[in-house]
């Protein structure tokens, strides 16, 4: 009986022992960096605003906060302190250590307190000390700054999908499955044109929500070594043209009123299978499968996508150049400085122009200093005017405030609201929240916008868009497409499609030589050899670096000489100005071998590559050693205008001369008459 009861005891343990093992074997881990955060802070008062995202699938066991910052040498440590607050809650209070560099925290985070979009601020006041006392009077010697290095990490297991087209993207688009590589999409081998422009807009649709910074989802053929591993993957393919695995699993009725996409999980892989017994409604459900909205908003396992199914974004940007700072309004408290940012997206073929303002409506508390009190507004961190606080506008002010012109602020504008806020009296009360200010919804960014035309990198990608969308594209590809070309075509869409902020435009693949009347109404996106690509073997003669007489490599040019052998593993991305209308622009991703090619896709793949690059050509070697140059002498395509046209722009210069003509004419008329006059008399004076 002993025996018995210790070999229960045992089993038990090891149970016990086993399950607690699968338990944390089944613990996955995932750190985020903080988003939007705030790299220095001045003042005694502080407030710095973050955000994070938890996926609705994890299971989260737990949540650490790690803090990387660091404060001003002359903090005191006895007074300065630091508060967590997440979602509106406090959670958690510190004093920064009374050294110099870096430092770090390490803060739990209740899990009551996680929601799907996590709203994360710095609180606090930093003061100094001189002749050891703690000074409050607000000094630059007051700062924090906060780096970027900072991070929640999250332990978690995983919700596994359910048969609704919803979980299945959240899973697929969610940051730990395309960190980790587990999402792709999947189309037949020897893929046909419509299958490649349908997947280029799934692809796209996942690019423009994705907020991984250093990662893809790869376009690849199925059953291929790109993605035996990836175990979320969405299958696009003619219906004659889909595995018999798949096959069985799409109702032929279904098919006969239209395109289907549907989940299918079996073996350990997650398909989403998009088919259509025609191109046109293949590319229609891939339209669907590239709309969040939808898919986020689709319960069921199957859906029938038809000519006449809604598949096109929400117009969210079509606001006429008005973007609202605040929907809910921002409330400010504490004396010194306090300042709220917001960020506004352009489209991408925009720029800012003369006549856009910045128009606040706020409001703030009477008990201030008003001599000392003011606010100040800059827009990319610098500063485009401020105006003091009156007393008599405390319960409704309005500012307007002109943005420079000349000011470059790309497609991302940062505008931040600084009140300086300062008490009447001594420094004592400068932890007070009584001191106040409110930025209310009405407050807008008004921008008036020009287009943007200089055919170089600096504006890549957005010569390929107009309004957020695909502008006309024609993609010719290899006729045959090597891994290489794959991993190629997957670099380009990656960044088109972050940018693409609508599921609509047009774009086209072509397998050779595109018509005439292509060429003259698309932008066009060529890559491959020159020996798989026929386009581009046309188009030698315009490149900027031209290949040998065996197309197999690169030689030398005015911008760099080039050794034979070297000039074969030169890859190359270049920007040219189209050869049949000089308004449209024709990208070149080529080299001497497809895995030369791809390397010159390597630099037009994130915006963090394609920021480094501002000219109309990168060359990228094996070693990774990076060339950019510039070719074109002019970058717009727009022809210089005449002196005399450039004259007759400028409507008060012409009005002037105008009016100096004509009193010239007036004056040299009673020059003349006053001459004739008095030569008359002079002549018969002398008569006389």
């Amino acid at each position: 009986m002993s025996k018995g009861i210790t070999a229960w005891v045992l089993g038990w343990l090891l149970v016990l022992a086993f399950g607690i093992t699968a338990v944390h074997a089944a613990d996955l881990t995932y750190t985020q960096p903080l988003q939007n955060v705030t790299q220095s802070l001045t003042g005694q008062g502080i407030t710095s605003d973050t955000y994070f995202v938890k996926e609705d699938y994890w299971d989260v066991q737990q949540a650490k906060l790690i803090f990387h910052y660091q404060v001003s040498q002359l903090a005191d440590q006895r007074t300065s302190d630091i508060t967590v607050v997440l979602n509106g809650v406090k959670f958690a209070s510190f004093r920064p250590k009374n050294a110099a560099g870096l430092q770090t925290e390490t803060i739990q985070i209740p899990l009551r307190l996680l929601a799907g979009s996590n709203h994360l601020q710095f609180m606090g006041q930093v003061l100094t000390t001189a002749a050891g006392t703690a000074q409050r009077v607000q000094t630059p010697a007051n700062w924090l700054t906060v780096y970027p290095e900072s991070n929640v990490n999250f332990v978690y297991a995983l919700k596994p999908p359910e048969p609704a087209i919803r979980s299945f993207y959240a899973h697929f688009s969610g940051m730990d499955t395309i960190s980790n590589g587990l999402s792709g999409i999947a189309v037949p081998q020897g893929p046909r044109n419509a299958e490649l422009t349908a997947a280029t807009y799934a692809l796209a649709g996942y690019s423009r929500v994705m907020t991984n910074e250093q990662d893809q989802v790869p376009i690849a053929p199925l059953g291929t070594a790109d993605l035996t591993k990836r175990v979320y993957q969405i299958v696009i393919a003619r219906a004659d043209r889909l595995p018999a695995s798949l096959r069985g699993s799409i109702s032929q009725t279904e098919l006969a009123k239209g395109a289907v996409i549907r989940t299918v999980y079996r073996g350990g892989t997650y398909y989403l299978v998009l088919t259509a017994r025609t191109d046109a409604l293949l590319i229609k459900a891939a339209r669907f499968a590239a709309n969040q909205e939808l898919m986020t908003q689709t319960r069921a396992a199957e859906k029938t996508i038809t000519a006449a199914t809604p598949t096109y974004s929400s117009s969210l940007q079509d606001n006429n150049g008005h973007y609202q700072l605040t929907a809910a309004g921002t409330q400010l408290t504490g004396a010194g400085r306090q300042s709220a940012a917001y960020f506004v997206r352009l489209p991408m073929d925009q720029t800012n122009a003369a006549g856009s303002q910045v128009r606040l409506t706020f409001r703030y508390a009477q008990n201030l200093d008003f001599a000392r009190s003011l606010v100040t507004v800059y827009i990319n961190d610098t500063p485009i005017g401020s105006q003091h606080l009156r007393r008599t506008a405390a319960n409704q002010a309005t500012l307007a405030l002109n943005i420079p012109a000349k000011l470059a602020v790309g497609d991302a504008i940062t505008v931040r609201v600084a009140f300086d806020l300062a008490l009447a009296g001594s420094g004592s009360q400068d932890n007070d929240q009584t001191p106040w200010a409110y930025v209310a919804p009405q407050s807008e960014l008004f921008v008036r916008t020009k287009p943007v035309t200089d055919q170089l990198f600096s504006n890549y990608p957005s010569l390929f868009l107009k309004n957020n969308r695909f502008n006309q594209i024609a993609i010719v590809r290899p006729r045959t497409m090597t891994p290489s070309d794959f991993a190629t075509l997957t670099n380009i869409v990656n960044l088109l499609g972050n940018f693409a902020k609508s599921n609509t435009g047009e774009v086209v693949y072509y397998t050779g030589q595109p018509a005439a009347a292509v060429l003259a109404n698309h932008n066009v996106i060529a890559f491959g050899t020159t020996r798989a690509n026929s386009y581009i073997h046309a188009l030698q003669p315009h490149l900027y670096f031209q290949f040998n007489k065996t197309e197999t490599g690169f030689v030398s040019n005015e911008k760099l000489s080039i050794e034979a052998a070297y000039g074969r593993t030169l890859g190359a991305a270049q920007l040219l100005r189209s050869p049949v209308n000089k308004n449209h622009v024709v990208l070149v991703v080529t080299g001497g071998t497809p895995q030369a090619a791809y390397l010159g896709s390597t630099q037009i793949n994130f915006q963090k590559n394609i920021s480094q690059h501002a000219g109309d050509l990168i060359a990228v070697d094996s070693d990774n050693q990076l060339c950019n140059y510039r070719f074109k002498k002019t970058a717009s395509p727009t022809a210089p205008k005449s002196p005399v046209k450039r004259l007759l722009k400028r409507s008060s210069l012409v009005i002037f001369l105008t009016v100096a003509a004509v009193i010239f004419i007036v004056l040299a008329v009673l020059v003349v008459l006053l001459l004739r006059k008095y030569g008359r008399q002079s002549g018969k004076g002398r008569e006389e």
